[in-house]
């Protein structure tokens, strides 16, 4: 047959189109059942580009800039659009996008490997290049071409980071982009042309520029823009430690990784001595300050803070401190008492959640030498019980790990200068090449996966599913108070994807392709496929981050 039938979920409506027809022709129309912008669709459950030819019948619904998929797909075309314009404007010149900043993505411009701080007047003239290439709105197209011919266009356009990204590829096969005689390749997918990514705006920064967009939490808009020095700072000290490991992008470490079981033992040694290192450099610190009595530590899930509160209990003794941990989890209000949220759930992130009255005061009894009975709460009851006694010494310190340690409402009765915050976060920098970024996100979700799996019972479909409750929960707990922190620890191991890889993978692909997981699931299945594996993970230290996730780790969880 010559048609097929399209169901379309937002007005359940079906139409009969042309085989090879795409779905731009129905974006108008669809429109209206979504306030942000429409930029791609879901197609019998996998994403599609709006100009994808479809050949069978099947079950559409349009994605916007509400969902994370969305707000990906509007990045990857603002980048196109970024990219075509630095090659207009300075031909010589070359685009690195390093991280995300805030509501933002961090670039820079080199030329023959040496950065070049572009003037803010060449960073206005910039956008308006990237204004005019919008307002010409003109199509990306998408081709698929064999290995050798993609690699003829990466050597001619000077892209050797693309040449090397798909050596340990197994398909043979890439599909590349084009868009104004312009050609990259970009890990995901497009909107259909130049004039769908209208909203953005470019804030020169440090030796670069912040590329700001909308995302899902203003979908229609630029969210506000906020200068993140300290954020910016682990980035940079990140980079500096992986010119150390002599790794720039994936290829680099799976370079090593083909070199045998000596070399990556050599790259993990290295990796882990770097965190051993900072955390030593923190426990000085925290030493140093004679006045600190109470160590808070925050950042979100999967980030590694319990490890990392007790590798730095360790390094607090080697100054010969003695620490003592006090959870925050046992100052929760009892169940009833819980407030609850918009969906009329219990918010156990909310701080209102516990009791911080009585946490500030059993606080201060401590600190000037009391006796205090710490609660411990009963999470199958849902109240809290009567707990241990406690006192401690002037040369014991109190650590508190948990969501709302950076938020000053948590010790408001505690003076400032009492106070040492950390914010502990996998802040990865290690990119597939020099457009195409892995976000630190994808790191953390891959972590909690893998763990969830083996200390909880979750499947990845079950932590799919909570994960998007989880990242609202840290935009609305965490984030925002980043800043607060006096240092900020960098649990990401450049490493630990090809050691995920191969625990991640069997649970990924055990999503049902009709759950709406599914495609979230296909998204870092692909991720995971740049990377070769380490099966030999004997070498990883038992105190390591990583064994909070794949297991064996020293201490007892």
């Amino acid at each position: 047959m010559d048609t097929i039938k399209i169901f379309f979920i937002e007005d359940g409506k079906e139409v009969i189109i042309k085989k090879g027809e795409n779905l731009l022709p129905f974006v108008e129309k669809y429109q209206k059942f979504h306030v942000p912008k429409i930029v791609a669709a879901r197609f019998n459950n996998f994403i599609v580009e709006l100009f994808r030819p479809l050949d069978i019948d099947g079950k559409v619904r349009f994605i916007d800039l509400s969902e994370q998929d969305g707000v990906r797909i509007y990045q990857r075309g603002l980048l196109f659009v970024l990219k075509i314009a630095i090659k207009k404007r300075f031909p010589d010149l070359k685009l690195h996008v390093l991280h995300s900043l805030g509501k933002g993505l961090y670039c820079e411009i080199s030329k023959k490997g040496k950065t070049i701080k572009l003037a803010e007047d060449e960073i206005r003239d910039l956008e308006k290049e990237m204004r005019s290439i919008v307002e010409k709105d003109e199509k990306f197209e998408k081709i698929t071409l064999y290995k050798y011919q993609a690699f003829e266009i990466f050597k001619k356009e000077g892209m050797e980071e693309k040449i090397n990204l798909f050596r340990y590829r197994k398909k043979k096969t890439i599909k590349l982009y084009r868009c104004e005689g312009f050609y990259d390749y970009l890990y995901g997918y497009m909107p259909p042309s130049t004039g769908y990514v209208d909203i953005f705006a470019l804030r020169p920064y440090d030796q670069g520029f912040v590329l700001v967009h909308p995302d899902t939490t203003c979908p229609d808009r630029l969210p506000v823009y906020k200068e993140l020095p300290k954020f910016s700072a682990i980035f940079l000290e990140y980079a500096r430690w992986l010119k150390i490991m002599d790794i720039e992008y994936v290829y680099d470490l799976n370079e090593i990784i083909t070199k045998g079981e000596r070399a990556v033992a050599n790259l993990i040694l290295l990796a882990e001595s770097l965190h051993e290192n900072k955390i030593s450099q923190i426990a000085n610190d925290i030493a140093r300050r004679k006045g600190t009595r109470l160590v808070l530590i925050a950042g979100p899930s999967s980030s590694g803070k319990t490890t990392f509160a007790k590798r730095l209990s360790v390094q607090l003794m080697v100054n010969g401190l003695r620490p003592v941990a006090i959870s925050l989890d046992d100052y929760f209000l009892d169940r009833e008492k819980t407030p609850r949220d918009e969906s009329g759930n219990y918010d156990f992130d909310s701080l209102e959640a516990l009791d911080v009255d009585l946490f500030n005061r059993n606080l201060l009894d401590l600190f000037e030498g009391k006796e205090v009975e710490i609660p411990r709460y009963d999470f199958k009851v849902g109240k809290r019980v009567r707990g241990r006694r406690l006192r401690i010494d002037r040369d014991q310190i109190v650590i508190v790990e948990g969501i709302h340690g950076l938020n000053e409402k948590l010790t408001e009765m505690i003076p400032r200068e009492l106070k040492y915050k950390i914010y502990v976060s996998a802040l990865t920098q290690l990119n597939l090449d020099n457009l195409n970024r892995i976000p630190t996100t994808d790191t953390r979700l891959i972590r909690r996966i893998v763990r969830d799996n083996k200390f909880r019972g979750y499947s990845a479909y079950e932590t799919i599913k909570m994960w998007s409750n989880v990242r609202r929960g840290e935009e609305r707990n965490i984030f925002p108070y980043q800043e607060e922190a006096d240092v900020m620890f960098n649990s990401a191991l450049v490493y630990e994807l090809s050691v995920l890889k191969i625990f991640a993978e069997p649970l990924l692909v055990q999503v049902p392709d009709s759950a709406p997981e599914f495609t979230e699931a296909l998204r870092l299945l692909k991720l995971l496929e740049y990377f070769l594996p380490i099966t030999n993970i004997e070498d990883i230290p038992s105190h390591s981050i990583l064994r909070e996730f794949i297991g064996r780790s020293i201490f007892k969880y």
